[in-house]
């Protein structure tokens, strides 16, 4: 505590003295010694310590891709310099690293930024380090940025306010370059089908020159024009309609011949498409039965037959999604993975329907959507196919060692899946392996796996990568030299290879044309995407060998699509012949009414009921396996037909009377609930940072959301990531906001669940050219808040030292005041009042009745020793009470001195 005045103490004794001089004022009096007390510290200007010692500088360094070259090359200086000019030892110098994260950094000499550099998150940067503060010591910032951030600094400068913490900074550029950029690429955010709408581009640059340009949508190019730059701007308007709902990805980039930055020449967007709630049928049936009946029954049906070129977008608007007898390998991994979202946050409907290749058969066994189904396609030793014999090819050429973000490498990762298909054969298989890089390697001959499992796992499992490339017929070659010993039965070769690098084809055409004649198959499982140089390559292997073609760009799926092939090849779980059905009377708590079912169905897909999940009907073959089974996942629902209904096997259910009502009683009820009306969400997407607003009508919602809080759930990208869940802020009743960053080029969707529905949202996505957009607002914006802070633009480091303005203690005389007046107050009371403790009140009246009266209680007391107290009205009625003797008084005062 400090004091402004504490020559005021010397009142106190003055007072007192007087006190005692002056009778009438009663000085010793406790309450008015303490208010006599506080009047003499308000008058001293107590003052608060709030900051000592020396000052801490937080040096925040900006590691982003656009910025890290340069402060790498000056780093060294600046932190010398700083060194250097500290005023004090009891000064301190912290560096924090930052970028798309954080870092705190305690060796400034070795340490290393181990965060993502694609965003410049100033504001994270800046709230992290007023967190880490000592409150009681001066604090400054210092920052080493270009001053580009992609996220706003809204809110940052009244924390730095509120703290008394200055902000200053040093902007770094680079030496003056010719760069081009997709400045702007602007696109209406929603239209109606086949709506007209307009895109606008601009591109711009620091000279005169023709730019080409090229706009693709949904991954197929559209065009390519030459765009003039002209005083640092060119603009492209064009206009485009599209007749399919859903939500569709433009793609824009420029190729200038020169040009600095090649970061900020890409940029991308959605559009959604809006209908009415539809349904998706992915199938291949002309005029699909499916489709037929549930037009007819008045839905919204898009049929999509082009299975490749699917993409999470199409889920956009979407309530239900049915997959009729398509193969898992044709379809995207994006999309399979998108399902699981689609189904469990945002509250979609699932439906898969039986066929030669559906559910185990269609590869489905350990796929992204397995765990949503309703039954099980696990293996069972007694639906066997015969014995099969099994060739695995494994690429460990150079690219393979690569190290993937679980820590495990390609190599590591292929290996457990070559394994995971060993594990899941019979006893009575065979299998041979070899790895192949510029030769082929014989990991194992053609062994019997029920006789040498053990062997055969460890011998996979210890598969390195050597380096090289992978010569694929040569691999091939050696593999069916190996499988051709074995004895008859299934034969079948799979190929894993890099999709950017497969080398030598050799003559692999005539060596698959003699490995059909034999009845063997071949299967690729390809590490990359179809847009890899080698990817026609080897799907041509996959389509002559009359195979699957897999491709996964994320290493860590490769397990599951060993699995998945496996299945498909040694195990049957397609029956194909009639069998009778059996109802469980499940379907009542669908549809609140019985079904008069078919009596028997031409075939099915074998499974079995998931705990949890219910069965309405079942065969009657032995196995009791569900033939129509429903359930929920999360906030969505679920369905499994395992018997055609389309193509073969699928008679007796198209001319089945009830069909119609079945299919659309099952459909509804996969739809879901409707929102109901009264709610609302926007959006705003400011550089990487994407804020929602949802806004309610208080007197239809305001009960229900009290009682249970609206829930957002987020999705990163096409990937199998868990959602993460975002926390509201209240701003006002009916009106709730949430804020959070996004990674550049990546999709984000969302649910918001609320009443048991959900309102779906996305995909957003930030355009990879947020890093180096360069956008000058985001300086005016730094400038603006360090101005506001008390900071500046430093061109001397060594004003970085230099303590802020804000006080190093605060006035406490407002609480002495009030305290006193408080007092004072009480004082006023008790004296008018002759007001006691009760305690001390009936004590005193105790002893006055109870001490005898003497002959020495009639001497008379001095005056200056009398205790003054109110004297009573004298009352008729009452007995006269005798007076207390002298020396009971004298008692009594010097009791009440003793106090005093």
């Amino acid at each position: 505590m400090t004091f402004g005045s504490p020559q005021f103490f010397f009142l106190i004794p003055l007072l007192i003295l007087l006190g005692w001089m002056v009778p009438r004022l009663e000085l010793w009096k406790p309450l008015r010694i303490i208010l006599l007390l506080l009047i003499t510290m308000a008058l001293c200007d107590p003052g608060m310590i709030l900051k000592s010692g020396g000052i801490d500088l937080w040096v925040l360094l900006d590691r982003s891709k656009s910025a890290e070259s340069l402060v790498e090359s000056g780093e060294y200086e600046w932190r010398t310099l700083l060194e250097r000019s500290k005023p004090g030892e009891s000064d301190t110098l912290h560096f924090i690293d930052y970028a798309t994260e954080v870092s705190a950094v305690n060796n400034p000499e070795t340490s290393q930024y181990p965060g993502g550099r694609e965003q410049t998150r100033t504001a994270l940067a800046l709230r992290d380090s007023l967190a880490r503060m000592d409150g009681s010591k001066h604090n400054r910032i210092l920052l080493f940025t270009d001053g580009y951030s992609t996220e706003p600094l809204s809110g940052v400068g009244a924390k730095l306010i509120q703290q008394g913490v200055p902000l200053d900074y040093r902007l770094i550029k680079a030496p003056e370059t010719t760069d081009f950029q997709l400045s702007e690429f602007n696109l209406t955010e929603r239209v109606q089908i086949g709506e007209p709408f307009i895109v606008d581009l601009v591109i711009s640059g620091n000279r005169d020159a023709t730019i080409p340009l090229t706009i693709s949508r949904g991954g197929e190019k559209r065009f390519t024009r030459s765009i003039e730059v002209k005083n640092g701007q060119g603009r492209l308007r064009f206009s485009d309609r599209i007749t399919k709902p859903g939500s569709h990805e433009y793609t824009a980039s420029i190729a200038p011949e020169t040009d600095a930055f090649a970061g900020n020449n890409r940029r991308k967007a959605w559009i959604e498409v809006a209908s009415g709630p539809r349904v998706v049928l992915l199938s291949k049936y002309e005029n699909d039965p499916v489709g037929t009946v549930l037009k007819a029954q008045g839905f919204e049906v898009e049929q999509t037959k082009d299975l490749l070129s699917i993409s999470p977008g199409i889920l956009t608007g979407a309530k239900a999604v049915i997959l009729n007898n398509v193969p898992a390998y044709e379809l995207p991994s994006t999309f399979l993975n998108a399902l699981t979202f689609f189904v469990t946050e945002q509250g979609g409907g699932l439906l898969m329907a039986g066929g030669k290749k559906s559910f185990g058969s269609g590869g489905y066994y350990q796929s992204a959507i397995d765990p949503l189904l309703p039954v099980s396609m696990e293996l069972k030793s007694e639906h066997r196919k015969l014995a099969v014999a099994m060739a695995i090819v494994m690429d460990r050429s150079g690219s393979m060692a690569m190290t993937t973000s679980s820590g495990n490498s390609k190599m590591q990762l292929a290996n457990e899946g070559a394994a995971r298909a060993v594990e899941l054969m019979s006893e009575m298989d065979a299998v041979t392996v070899f790895a192949v890089d510029s030769q082929a390697h014989k990991i194992a001959g053609l062994l019997n796996v029920g006789a040498s499992r053990g062997e055969l796992l460890n011998r996979i499992r210890s598969i390195e990568s050597m380096g090289g490339g992978i010569f694929v017929y040569t691999g091939m070659k050696a593999a069916w030299e190996e499988l051709k010993k074995a004895e008859a039965g299934q034969r079948h070769l799979i190929l894993f290879t890099d999709a950017a690098d497969s080398e030598e084809p050799g003559n692999y055409k005539k060596l698959i044309e003699e490995m059909r004649n034999e009845n063997a198959t071949v299967s690729v499982i390809g590490l990359g995407t179809r847009s890899d140089p080698d990817a026609p390559f080897i799907e041509d292997i996959a389509s002559r060998g009359e195979g699957r073609m897999f491709f996964t760009d994320v290493p860590g799926d490769l397990p599951n699509i060993f699995a998945q092939e496996t299945v498909t090849v040694a195990r049957s779980t397609f029956i194909d012949e009639p069998v009778g059905t059996q109802a469980t009377g499940r379907w009542y708590e669908l549809a609140r009414q019985n079904m008069d079912w078919l009596s028997e169905v031409g075939g099915y897909n074998l499974s079995y009921v998931r705990e949890g999940d219910e069965a309405a009907l079942i065969s009657t073959d032995g196995y009791d396996a569900p033939l129509v089974a429903f359930g929920r996942r999360g906030i969505g629902r679920t369905a499994a037909i395992s018997f055609p209904l389309g193509g073969e096997f699928s008679s007796q259910t198209r001319t089945w009377d009830k069909m119609g009502d079945f299919t659309q009683t099952l459909t509804r009820w996969l739809m879901g609930d409707e929102v109901p009306g009264g709610i609302g969400l926007k959006h705003h997407l400011d550089g990487s940072e994407l804020t929602l607003d949802l806004l309610y009508d208080p007197e239809q919602w305001g009960a229900e959301l009290s009682k249970a809080p609206p829930r957002i759930r987020l999705q990163r990208g096409f990937r199998k990531e868990s959602p993460t869940e975002l926390t509201w802020e209240r701003l006002s009743p009916g009106h709730y906001q949430v804020t959070t960053s996004l990674k550049e080029s990546e999709p984000v969707r969302g649910a918001i669940q609320v009443g048991g529905a959900a309102i779906p949202f996305g995909p957003f996505v930030v355009g990879a050219i947020t890093e180096w957009e360069f956008n000058p607002g985001r300086i005016s914006e730094l400038r603006e808040t360090s101005r506001a802070s008390g900071g500046s633009e430093l061109l001397d480091l060594t004003d970085a030292w230099k303590k802020p303005k804000s006080p190093e203690s605060a006035s406490i005389r407002d609480w002495f005041l009030s305290a006193a007046f408080l007092l004072f107050l009480l004082e006023a009371f008790v004296t008018r009042t002759g007001w006691r403790l009760p305690v001390l009140t009936r004590s005193a009246s105790k002893r006055a009745t109870t001490v005898p009266a003497t002959a020495a209680s009639k001497k008379p007391i001095a005056k200056s020793e009398a205790i003054k107290t109110p004297e009573p009205e004298p009352k008729a009625a009452e007995p006269k009470v005798e007076e207390p003797s002298g020396e009971s008084r004298r008692r009594r005062f010097q009791r009440a001195k003793k106090r005093l």
